[in-house]
C-alpha cells in the first residue's frame, strides 16, 4: 500500500444521494471536502447498480408541492433535461460530473473507510480526529484529518467505528410509546431488494431459468399484484429476519433467487401471457438496502415526531412520505401486505440534533441511518428525504468546521442555528414555516414593480420569503396563498428599486419549476407516465439582468429553477430588473423570489 495524509474541514463518508448533498453543500459553501465512496459510481440505491427511484414528502406527486427543493431538485431538473430516455448510467454520470465540478471536493471512489482515531472531549463522549480508509485497486491507504466528519454510508460504517451510540431493530411500545411499535422489541428490520429490468421486442422471447431459482405459485401473489413487466418489483424483499449486515451475502443470494424466480413465473407460468415478447434487459447484482443500524442522536425522532409535525427550533429539513412499515421477511410473509402506509396529515420537520451523533460531539447523519425510532425511519428513510438532510449537514459543516467544535449540536444550540437555516433557504431549500430573513439580502429593503401580474401573482411576492406556493394541506404554517410572480404575458419584466444606489456583486432567482408534479428518475412507465422527461414547462428560459438598463447577465436556455449570477465586478445601481423573454412551455413568467447581495453570499 501507498500512504497518503488528506488535509481536509470536511469528510463524508458514503456517496449516496445524502453524501453526494453533503458534500456539494459544504463545498459550495466555502469547506474543502473528501468524499469517500465504496463503490465505483454515486448515488448510493438510485445508481445504475440498484436503479431505485427517489421518491420523498410528494408521495409520487399525490402531495402537491411538497417536492424537495434545493441541490435535489437541481439534480432532477438537469436529469430530466439532459437524460429525456432514462438511462441510469448517464444518472451515474451527472452526479459524477456535479461532484468532480466542485473544486472544493476531493472524490474517492473504491475507497472503504476501515477505522478512525478518536480521542475523549472535555464534555464527554469522543471527537475523531481522524479517518482511516483503503482503495485496493490501487493499493492505496489514506489517513484523512479534519474538524468535523459525516456518515452517511447507510450502513454507518464510520459511526461504529467511532464508538457512536446506535441501535437495530424494532423497538417496544414502551420504549417511546408508538403506538405502531412491536410489543416486545427484537432485531428485525426492513429487508432488501434486488430490482431488474426488461424490455419489449417485436418477437417472443423465450426465459430457460437456471435450475438454483425459486419456484414461484400464484396464491403467493395474492396481495403482491404484478401490473408490470418494465420494472420489478419493489416488493421482493427478503432478509429483514436475519442481519442485513453479516449475512448480505446469503440475502444476495436469495434475492437473485427471487427476482429471476418472479421473472420465471411471469414468463412461464402461463399466468402472464402479455410478457411473450419481454426479455430481462437487466438484474441487480447489489441489494437495495433499505436498514440497518441507527444511531442516536441528541434527539431521536419518534412517531408522535411525525405525526404531529412537531416543530423544532432547529429544524433542518423535511420528510412526509408516509409511516412506511415491511413485515422483515418480505416476500415470505405472503398472508401479509408487503407494506403498510400510516399517511401522515402534515410534512414534518426534521432537526439537526437528529442529525448529529450524542456521544461523538463532531459526526453528523445524513440517510436512512439518523437518529430515529424503526418506526419513524420508515418515512424519514426515502431518498430525497435524506438528499435535504445531507444539505442540512453539508451547510451546517460548512459554517461550523471553521470553529473546531467539539460538539456540533451544542455548537448550533443558540443563534448559529438561525444562521444555518437563513444559509439554507438561500440555497433553496425548505424549511417549513421558515421565510427569508437574511440580513445580508439587498432585495428585502426594495420596492417591486413589474410590467404586468396576474390577480394572484403580484410583484411584490418575490419578496414575501418564501419560495414556493404553500398549499393548505401541506401543515398548519402554511397560509394557501400565492407566493410568486406571475405576469399576464410574455416578455415580462419585474423590478427591484432602492431609494439610494447599492452595490451588487451577486444576484438570485428562484424560478416556478412545477412543484406540484413528481419528478424522479424511474424504471416504471407508469411513474414516467405522470413526469416531464425535458425541462419543465413553467421555467424562465430565456431571461436577461439588468441594473439602471445596463445587462449584466443574460441567459438562454435555462431549465434550473435557482440561478445564482456572480457578477465579475459589483454594479452600483438603484434599479434590478429581471426581463423574461420566454419559458419551456406556458405563456407567463413565473419567479418566487428575487435577492441581491452586496458581495459574494459565501
Amino acid at each position: 500500500m501507498t500512504r497518503h495524509e488528506l488535509h481536509s474541514d470536511f469528510v463524508v463518508v458514503g456517496g449516496g444521494l445524502a453524501g453526494v448533498c453533503a458534500a456539494i453543500a459544504a463545498a459550495r459553501n466555502g469547506s474543502r471536502v473528501v468524499l469517500v465512496q465504496d463503490r465505483s459510481v454515486l448515488g448510493g440505491n438510485a445508481s445504475s447498480e440498484i436503479r431505485m427511484h427517489a421518491v420523498g414528502a410528494d408521495i409520487h406527486g399525490r402531495r402537491p408541492g411538497a417536492r424537495e427543493s434545493g441541490l435535489i431538485e437541481e439534480l432532477r431538473l438537469e436529469d430530466a433535461y439532459r437524460n429525456p430516455h432514462r438511462s441510469y448510467s448517464q444518472w451515474d454520470l451527472l452526479l459524477y460530473e456535479k461532484v468532480i465540478a466542485e473544486p472544493n471536493i476531493t472524490l474517492l471512489l473504491d475507497t472503504v473507510c476501515v477505522g478512525c482515531v478518536t480521542v475523549p472531549t472535555s464534555v464527554g463522549g469522543a471527537h475523531i480526529v481522524s479517518l482511516d480508509a483503503v482503495r485496493h485497486s490501487t493499493e492505496d491507504a489514506f489517513t484523512i484529518r479534519a474538524p468535523v466528519f459525516a456518515d452517511c454510508s447507510g450502513d454507518g460504517r464510520l459511526g461504529v467505528e467511532a464508538g457512536a451510540d446506535f441501535t437495530v431493530g424494532r423497538e417496544a411500545k414502551t420504549e417511546f410509546g408508538e403506538s405502531l411499535a412491536r410489543d416486545a422489541a427484537d432485531r428485525q428490520t426492513l429487508g432488501s431488494s434486488i430490482l431488474f429490468t426488461a424490455r419489449r421486442y417485436e418477437t417472443r422471447q423465450p426465459f430457460v431459468a437456471p435450475s438454483w431459482v425459486r419456484r414461484f405459485q400464484k396464491h403467493e401473489f395474492r396481495l403482491r399484484p404484478i401490473d408490470g413487466f418494465e420494472y420489478g418489483y419493489w416488493w421482493a424483499e427478503w432478509g429483514g429476519q436475519l442481519d442485513t449486515l453479516k449475512d448480505n451475502a446469503e440475502i444476495r443470494h436469495e434475492l437473485l433467487r427471487i427476482a429471476l424466480g418472479l421473472w420465471d413465473y411471469v414468463k412461464n407460468s402461463g399466468e402472464h401471457p402479455g410478457s411473450a415478447n419481454w426479455a430481462l434487459d437487466w438484474v441487480g447484482a447489489v441489494p437495495g438496502k433499505r436498514e440497518s443500524r441507527r444511531f442516536r442522536g441528541p434527539h431521536v425522532l419518534t412517531q408522535q415526531d411525525l405525526e404531529s409535525a412537531r416543530d423544532f427550533p432547529d429544524t433542518v429539513a423535511y420528510g412526509g412520505w408516509p409511516l412506511d412499515l415491511h413485515p422483515p421477511s418480505g416476500i415470505d410473509a405472503i398472508d401479509e401486505a408487503p407494506c403498510r402506509h400510516v399517511h401522515l396529515a402534515h410534512l414534518y420537520p426534521i432537526p439537526l440534533r437528529a442529525l448529529c451523533s450524542r456521544n461523538v460531539g463532531n459526526l453528523f447523519l445524513a440517510g436512512r441511518n439518523i437518529s430515529a425510532t424503526h418506526v419513524a425511519f420508515a418515512s424519514t428513510r426515502v431518498m430525497a428525504t435524506c438528499a435535504v438532510m445531507g444539505q442540512a449537514i453539508g451547510t451546517a459543516a460548512a459554517l461550523c468546521a471553521p470553529a473546531r467544535p467539539e460538539s456540533v449540536a451544542a455548537f448550533f444550540d443558540g443563534p448559529e442555528i438561525g444562521k444555518l437555516q437563513q444559509r439554507l433557504l438561500r440555497d433553496d431549500a425548505f424549511l417549513p414555516g421558515l421565510r427569508n430573513q437574511d440580513p445580508a439580502d439587498l432585495a428585502r429593503r426594495a420596492v417591486v414593480t413589474a410590467s404586468n401580474a396576474t390577480e394572484r401573482g403580484a410583484a411584490a411576492q418575490v419578496l414575501d420569503g418564501v419560495a414556493r406556493e404553500c398549499f393548505a394541506h401541506l401543515g398548519t404554517w402554511a397560509d394557501g396563498a400565492a407566493h410568486r410572480w406571475e405576469s399576464a404575458t410574455l416578455p415580462a419584466w419585474i423590478e427591484l428599486a432602492w431609494t439610494a444606489p447599492q452595490s451588487i456583486a451577486e444576484i438570485h432567482v428562484t424560478f416556478d419549476s412545477g412543484l406540484e408534479r413528481e419528478l424522479t428518475l424511474s424504471a416504471s412507465d407508469s411513474t414516467t407516465a405522470k413526469i416531464v422527461r425535458g425541462a419543465q414547462p413553467e421555467l424562465g428560459r430565456d431571461y436577461d439582468l439588468l441594473i439602471d438598463g445596463d445587462v449584466v447577465a443574460s441567459v438562454t436556455g435555462n431549465y434550473l429553477r435557482k440561478r445564482v449570477h456572480r457578477l465579475p465586478a459589483a454594479v452600483t445601481g438603484s434599479r434590478l430588473r429581471l426581463v423574461v423573454r420566454a419559458t419551456h412551455g406556458i405563456g407567463h413568467a413565473r419567479v418566487f423570489e428575487i435577492r441581491a447581495y452586496g458581495a459574494p453570499s459565501l
